[in-house]
């Protein structure tokens, strides 16, 4: 059956409409594969572009109190984290938001106050533009902001960026003298950090001591963050950390505490995934009209065949199998087109964003050998499924 499909569509002799249709469908069968493949490797590429990013400012656990927004520093037995396999360095930090003040313009921001300790947990230094990632140089303060925060502020160069920063104070509210409800700073601007647009706005880097004196909460945090070892399992030391700490902590990892932003990015690719796949269903079909204009091509061959004996089961075969070699040679194709632009673009670079971005200059793509099992395994099933059926329908058995 197999000889008899490869000389339909391979002989020398076979140059009629039928077999050039058979042949450009083999095409019109690549392109689709090769844009799925493509497809899912740009948005593996984004994905990890947006994890890299928040790597720099989500740590891979957060502890936090299960009740109330912070606790006292004394309250975790640093001691016994550190003791936990798997656990690289840890961090205090202190979150609350503030408004700040440049030049007539202002802006509200979270300021995360952080500890000596932090550059160890999270490496934000990597992010940083312009200036230096220290927040604080012997007794002197300093603030790093994102670049989007810094446009905000009308922030040009930092050799005159000083940001006043206003705290609420804690206690009763004035409303004849409103200024002494809020505990003000002025700090220069020691560098400039470039991420995401979202974090780049929001937050603001400071020292521990100081956000604790600007929000009133001496010796106290909102959050631990931990930075774990490579050959660590995030799970098992999430569930390590909880149990030296207790019920009155709350231990995240960093795809947690953005759990709907990756479950939204994951629903976006296999809706693409979905679409494209539904494209290939379509262009599939001319796989379908290769085949039924095949057959009625060769209606004659198919006489002289149970003429000498071959049952339908047996001429179902042979154009079954034609139909799977096209199928196959198309994705093949498609394979090799697609897994050779993603590693082309994956590696070089080639196709660059025409945007000026500090993110990254090319179109990101990251090349998975799951994608293109699923995409295989999903194309199989189309190509089992309309080949039999064309071959069913268009041959019947004898009467």
């Amino acid at each position: 059956m197999y000889f008899i499909a490869r000389r339909y569509l391979f002989a020398p002799e076979s140059r009629s409409v039928v077999n050039l249709i058979s042949r450009l469908s083999v095409v019109a069968v690549a392109m689709p594969v090769a844009a799925m493949i493509i497809l899912l490797s740009v948005f593996n590429g984004f994905e990890t572009l947006v994890r890299s990013m928040y790597s720099a400012f989500d740590a891979d656990l957060t502890v936090t109190p299960a009740e109330g927004q912070t606790f006292p520093v004394e309250a975790v037995d640093t001691a016994a984290l550190g003791r936990v396999p798997g656990v690289g360095a840890l961090s205090f930090v202190l979150e609350q938001s503030a408004l700040l003040e440049h030049g007539g313009r202002q802006a509200t921001a979270t300021v995360r106050g952080v500890d000596d300790a932090y550059e160890s947990v999270l490496p934000i230094a990597d992010a940083v533009s312009a200036g230096s990632a220290r927040v604080r140089v012997g007794d002197l303060e300093r603030l790093l902001i994102g670049q989007t925060m810094a446009w905000q502020l009308g922030i040009r160069s930092l050799a005159d960026a000083d940001v006043a920063v206003y705290a609420v104070r804690r206690g009763s509210f004035s409303a004849l003298l409103p200024m002494d409800n809020y505990t003000r700073r002025t700090i220069p601007v020691g560098g400039v950090w470039a991420l995401d647009l979202e974090t780049e706005r929001q937050y603001v880097l400071a020292s521990l001591r100081l956000a604790q004196e600007l929000f009133q909460s001496p010796g106290r945090a909102s959050a631990v963050v931990l930075c774990l070892t490579p050959e660590a399992d995030a799970g098992q030391v999430k569930r390590a950390v909880q149990a030296a700490l207790g019920d009155g902590f709350r231990v995240r990892t960093r795809y947690e505490l953005r759990a709907s932003f990756y479950r939204i990015m994951t629903y976006e690719k296999w809706g693409i995934f979905l679409i494209a796949l539904l494209v290939l269903i379509v262009a599939s079909f001319s796989v379908v009209g290769a085949l039924a204009m095949l057959i009625v091509d060769k209606r004659r061959d198919l006489s002289t065949l149970r003429a000498l004996g071959a049952d339908t089961g047996v001429l179902r075969g042979i154009f079954r199998c034609e139909g799977l070699l096209i199928c196959t040679l198309g994705a093949a194709l498609g394979v090799v087109l697609g897994v050779g632009a993603s590693l082309v673009q994956q590696h070089f670079g080639l196709i660059e964003i025409p945007a000026e971005t500090f993110l990254t200059k090319s179109y990101p793509v990251e090349f998975r050998p799951e994608d293109l099992a699923a995409v295989l395994a999903s194309f199989a099933a189309v190509a089992l499924l309309l080949t039999n059926l064309t071959v069913r329908s268009m041959i019947k058995q004898p009467s």
